[in-house]
């Protein structure tokens, strides 16, 4: 099975300082990893920029102007404590969305049928209008709303497992009860937010909010418990992931405990539901994972996973 991977060295001209942890190091171990993949099942295209509108779609006219406005012409400069953005910032935050719109149209085109936008900065912190945790726009969000107006998809599933909650893709979805939105992350934790009783307008909304030490054995059992039932009895057309790898055991921004194993392990299950309910079809993001070398094992065992090895 094919994956398309979008990619674009936009993502090493976001410079966000010293120190950083959403740094273009990241983007680096990612591709590094990519290379070590020698299989020709492993496709690669160039990210381009989403256009405005489908930014638009999701995030309100006024907010989309700010962040670029704010970007300065030297130095850095602070859309909120964590979040920043520098002269280069501009062509990735635009290609980061790019990729997902991109992978969405290759999918949904037949080209493929697993895509991957290894792209930052990551989106899914990312509300309506307002830019918090290392993100400016909503990647996924911006995804999904163009699966939905360009191709007429009808249910989505977006099934977030970065160790952070996706606030920003809660908020964008809360009203959609064609959406269903699943987020798995440490708790208590950044954001604050993604306490099981927030549900979404129409029930659309699940949260599973996980202990600090949540293993993989831990994390697999409440997985099947709670996450496989509701995605089948939603039976999307469409599976989009949030693929976060913060929830790794090496990772220095959480706690959870989780091995390449068990992000390999979670890729082949959304696989399935995939495959019984969406003709196969994934498109997954890159959000978090801020320790490299994990991050690396991590997305190359992900992609092993969409392209059925690794135990398929």
């Amino acid at each position: 099975m094919n994956v398309l991977v979008f990619l674009h060295d936009s993502a090493l001209e976001h410079d966000t300082g010293p120190g950083h942890p959403e740094c273009t190091d990241r983007y680096v171990a990612v591709r590094a990893g990519l290379d070590r993949i020698d299989e020709s099942w492993l496709l690669r295209e160039v990210a381009p920029e989403a256009d405005l509108a489908a930014i638009r779609a999701v995030h309100a006219e006024p907010y989309v102007r700010a962040v670029l406005d704010a970007i300065p012409g030297q130095g850095l400069a602070r859309l909120d404590p964590d979040t920043v953005v520098s002269p280069g910032s501009r062509g990735a935050a635009l290609r980061a969305p790019g990729g997902a719109v991109a992978a969405v149209d290759a999918v949904l085109g037949g080209r493929v049928q697993r895509a991957f936008s290894a792209m930052r900065p990551p989106g899914h912190h990312a509300e309506s209008s307002r830019a918090m945790g290392f993100c400016l726009f909503n990647s996924i969000a911006v995804a999904a709303a163009h699966a939905r107006a360009a191709h007429g998809v009808g249910r989505i599933a977006i099934v977030d497992f970065d160790v952070h909650h996706g606030n920003g893709t809660q908020e964008i979805f809360w009203d959609d009860p064609q959406t269903l939105f699943v987020s798995t992350h440490q708790w208590p934790l950044y954001p604050g937010t993604g306490a099981a009783g927030e549900r979404g307008a129409h029930g659309n909304i699940l949260n599973l909010p996980l202990p600090p030490g949540t293993d993989g054995l831990a994390y697999r059992q409440r997985f099947t418990a709670d996450v496989l039932p509701a995605l089948e009895r939603f039976a999307p057309e469409l599976l989009l992931v949030s693929a976060g790898f913060d929830a790794h055991r090496d990772d220095p921004l959480a706690g959870m405990r989780l091995v390449e194993d068990d992000f390999a392990w979670i890729t082949r299950e959304l696989v399935a539901v995939a495959e019984r309910h969406a003709k196969g079809r994934v498109v997954s993001v890159l959000e978090g994972g801020y320790d490299t070398g994990a991050l690396a094992r991590s997305v190359t065992a992900h992609l092993r996973a969409l392209a059925g090895e690794d135990g398929a």
